[in-house]
């Protein structure tokens, strides 16, 4: 398992990665293993603000659907479009090119409320 100490993680395995202002946000490499297979990522909030804790999309593998939860309050402002054909990008590389949204930051002292990687490998 993989867990780099340049991101932040919630307890339901999204990790946020903050460059500036903005964030790119994904699932993290425990996640992925567990879901297996991944088919289909829909992240239908595009343009829209989500709430920290809230659902922002859903990802699918062959056996299960899981809902997708926003780290920090953030504008959804683009999906990882190479998701729409290549999928297993998730689980192949998902802190790199496996990454499922970018957002734009509404409040960075929110990245308090989350977990560093000694702290999300001691909940595993």
């Amino acid at each position: 398992m993989n867990f780099p100490n340049n991101i932040k993680y919630t307890a339901e395995h999204e990790w946020i990665r903050v460059e500036g202002d903005e964030a790119y946000v994904g699932i993290t490499d425990y996640a992925q293993s567990e879901l297996g297979e991944i088919v289909f990522v829909d992240v239908p909030t595009v343009g829209e603000t989500v709430g920290q804790g809230e659902v922002f999309g859903s990802i699918e593998a062959v056996k299960t659907v899981s809902d997708l939860n926003m780290p920090a309050t953030g504008e959804v402002l683009e999906v990882n479009g190479a998701l729409d054909a290549q999928p297993e990008l998730v689980n192949n590389d998902p802190y790199g090119e496996g990454w499922i949204i970018r957002i734009a930051l509404k409040d960075a002292a929110e990245l308090d409320n989350l977990m560093d990687a000694a702290a999300y490998q001691a909940t595993l």
